[in-house]
C-alpha cells in the first residue's frame, strides 16, 4: 500500500481479493457475535472496538494474515492454536489454512468475557 490507509474499507480496498475477502469474513463474523462493536483503524490496523476498548485487530503481510484477539485469548486457548505461528498478541495464518470460524467465536467469546470483567 502506497498511503496509510484512512478508513477500514479504504484498508481492505488495497489488498488481493484472496486477503480481503478473507479479512472481510472475519470482520462479518466478528461483527455478527458482537454487534456492538465499533469499527476504527488502531496501529494502522482494521480494528473491532467493544466498550472503547479493542476486542480484535486484524491485517494482512505479504507473507501471512494476522489476528489479534488479546494475549488472554491465545494463552487459553493456545492448544487450539498448536497448528498456527502465534505471538504473544497475534495468530498468523494463510489462506491456505485459514482460522475456522468456530476457533474466531471462541477467541472473541475469551476476549469479550475479560473485557466485561474488567480486566486490565
Amino acid at each position: 500500500m502506497g498511503e496509510k490507509a484512512k478508513t477500514v474499507e479504504e484498508y481492505l480496498s488495497a489488498l488481493d481479493p484472496a486477503c480481503r475477502a478473507e479479512l472481510e469474513r472475519i470482520r462479518a463474523l466478528v461483527t455478527q457475535l458482537v454487534p456492538d462493536t465499533v469499527e476504527t483503524l488502531s496501529y494502522g490496523m482494521p480494528t473491532l472496538k467493544y466498550r472503547n476498548r479493542a476486542l480484535v485487530y486484524f491485517t494482512a503481510s505479504k507473507k501471512h494474515l494476522s489476528f489479534y484477539p488479546s494475549s488472554w485469548a491465545i494463552d487459553e486457548l493456545r492448544d487450539q492454536l498448536k497448528d498456527y505461528k502465534t505471538t504473544k498478541h497475534a495468530i498468523q495464518f494463510t489462506l491456505d489454512k485459514t482460522l475456522s470460524s468456530r476457533l474466531i467465536e471462541d477467541l472473541v467469546s475469551v476476549h469479550v468475557r475479560e473485557i466485561d470483567a474488567n480486566r486490565q
